[in-house]
């Protein structure tokens, strides 16, 4: 049987240690979801293809034997890298719990170009701001909203009042315009995931 052809567009989101070796990471793609491929090692004065990075946007073409169960890196070419995301520790912390966020929910067909251009926005600005909890914080109600759960309507009026104030800067003011304290931010945040546990099938661990 010949193999399977697959292009297509996608965000590195994980990357684990490498075995036999292949590197095996996980993808999200706005036309298929979340993938699990292998790119073999090789150096690179062997291969024109990119080796994948963490927070990569590639274009890809995969190949697979199995009829899709595993696919393996055929090509891979360069669109966005971020090297800035790894230049604080909280930074990386957050980009990392976001991309782990995205990985770990199945992402129904219908959001899954909106969750792509929130994954795309979401490294931009943990690359460029200096508040990566606020950028985190955003992303996991628009990652929720956009799943199609009322925040809005349920979630936000159960606040209290100056909490409902804070909740709207967040969301409505640009980063550079921000000055929500950290540990408020941080306050909102477990509310926030409080809610989602009770309310929603969204994994957030």
């Amino acid at each position: 049987m010949s193999a399977q052809s697959l292009p297509t567009e996608a965000f590195v989101l994980l990357r684990r240690p490498p075995a036999e070796n292949f590197q095996s990471c996980t993808l999200f793609s706005a036309e298929h979801g979340s993938l699990t491929v292998l790119q073999r090692l090789a150096r690179k004065s062997a291969s024109t293809s990119v080796a994948l990075d963490l927070f990569d946007e590639v274009a890809l073409l995969l190949e697979s034997s199995n009829q899709g169960r595993t696919w393996f890196v055929k090509e891979a070419t360069l669109i966005t890298r971020h090297p800035d995301l790894g230049r604080s520790y909280e930074t990386l912390r957050h980009a990392s719990a976001l991309a782990a966020l995205i990985a770990r929910n199945p992402v129904h067909e219908e959001s899954r170009h909106a969750v792509a251009e929130l994954v795309r926005q979401a490294f931009a600005a943990f690359a460029t701001s200096v508040r990566p909890d606020i950028v985190f914080f955003k992303s996991l109600y628009r990652f929720a909203r956009d799943e199609g759960y009322p925040l809005k309507q349920q979630w936000f009026p159960m606040l209290p009042a100056a909490d409902r104030e804070s909740v709207a800067t967040l969301l409505n003011r640009p980063l550079a315009e921000q000055a929500t304290a950290p540990a408020t931010v941080t306050r909102l945040q477990l509310r926030l995931e409080d809610y989602l546990r009770g309310h929603t099938e969204i994994l957030l661990d």
